[in-house]
């Protein structure tokens, strides 16, 4: 019976992942952006490493983990396969070693003390380690990120560590009921990037934004790489 139902899900998530990167490929066309220009992040948190594995059999390979010790359980795990794991979660002294030590890409940086310690801890045989600015657009006390304001200081301290690349910058928007609301909340975030790229001089090329109910919007605004959890795997257990 167990590997009747593993065999189930497994095909739900292969049909899941399939849909999505469907409705990822409309999206691009719609917006007259260039077909597979927009990264389909497979949020993982909260889930076994066995449905990682199922994704991954389905042609996905880059996986989004918010909790360090969830996360480092299934890296151990699944270290044979060739996995891109990116850190997308709040982001404490503590773990910061270890972040440096086991994702390829944090996307959560908000503060220049968080980021000296990412660069200090990545080891030099790794290649540098990418990151994104979570920005913080509507000041929601829930939410990590930082103002818009701060974002060149921020930018401009990250362009002197060595072991880091800056890619561009993160959001969480607050919910929004229709998709025009959607698209006029996400236009923010190129408009940033555009802005700190003229002025440092620097071409920050991603924009990690969208979620499931949000995607077209966010991919419509600029979007280079979507987060998508339940969509794919399902309530989290």
């Amino acid at each position: 019976m167990g590997s009747h139902s593993s065999l189930k899900e497994r095909k739900i998530i292969t049909n899941n992942i399939s849909y999505i990167n469907q409705l990822i490929r409309q999206a691009e066309i719609a917006a007259h952006r260039p077909e597979g220009i927009v990264k389909l992040l497979a949020v993982s948190k909260g889930q076994p490493s066995s449905k990682v594995e199922e994704a991954y059999t389905a042609g996905q390979r880059d996986f989004g983990e918010n909790y360090l010790q969830e996360a480092l359980a299934k890296i151990q795990t699944l270290k044979s396969l060739p996995l891109c794991w990116h850190f997308i979660g709040p982001i404490q002294s503590n773990k910061t070693h270890s972040i440096a030590h086991h994702f390829s890409w944090v996307h959560s940086v908000s503060r220049q003390k968080i980021a000296e310690q990412l660069n200090e801890a990545r080891p030099v045989f790794m290649p540098p380690l990418n990151v994104c600015l979570q920005i913080n657009f509507d000041d929601e006390e829930t939410k990590s990120g930082i103002h818009p304001d701060q974002a060149i200081n921020l930018a401009s301290c990250i362009l002197q560590l060595p072991r880091l690349r800056l890619r561009g910058l993160m959001l969480i928007p607050k919910p929004e009921a229709d998709a025009q609301s959607q698209y006029h909340s996400f236009l923010r975030l190129p408009q940033l990037l555009n802005t700190l790229n003229q002025q440092l001089n620097i071409n920050m090329d991603t924009l990690s934004m969208g979620m499931s109910n949000d995607l077209q919007a966010a991919i419509r605004a600029g979007s280079t790489m979507v987060r998508i959890g339940t969509a794919i795997f399902g309530k989290r257990t």
